[in-house]
């Protein structure tokens, strides 16, 4: 009997030790990045990662002195999109778009949450946003 006490408690304690990696394991869009700013930018698909819990795509934009600057997107998960018939090839490197994000909370430079990305040819993806 005392051997099954011991091993019940470990598990007691691996699951709290657990609990706090469990706990920021998904956060709410809005603690991250802030809805009542937008930003827009154009440039090169350059990456993309289809992996959870949020798919990213960066973005190569030139600067005004001709650099090369590379903005990352967060997007939803992939499982979200899927369902939602956004198929995983539907952000092809290479191609030119125009990307309308919520910036960082933080100010971090470069990241934000994409909503919207308009193609060269005029056709959109827009990546709906729960309120959490």
């Amino acid at each position: 009997m005392k051997h099954k006490c011991g091993i019940a408690g470990l598990a007691a304690l691996g699951w709290l030790a657990l609990l706090p990696a469990l706990t920021f394991a998904h956060h709410s869009v809005t603690s991250e990045f802030d809805p009542s700013k937008e930003i827009t930018i154009t440039g090169t698909i350059s990456q993309v990662a289809w992996t959870n819990p949020h798919i990213y795509v960066w973005v190569d934009v030139k600067s005004d002195d001709g650099k090369v600057v590379t903005w990352a997107f967060e997007g939803n998960p992939p499982g979200l999109l899927h369902r939602a018939g956004v198929p995983k090839d539907v952000f092809k490197v290479g191609a030119t778009v125009t990307v309308t994000a919520m910036p960082a909370k933080d100010g971090t430079k470069n990241l934000g949450f994409g909503k919207v990305f308009k193609y060269a040819d005029g056709h959109e993806i827009r990546l709906s946003i729960a309120r959490e």
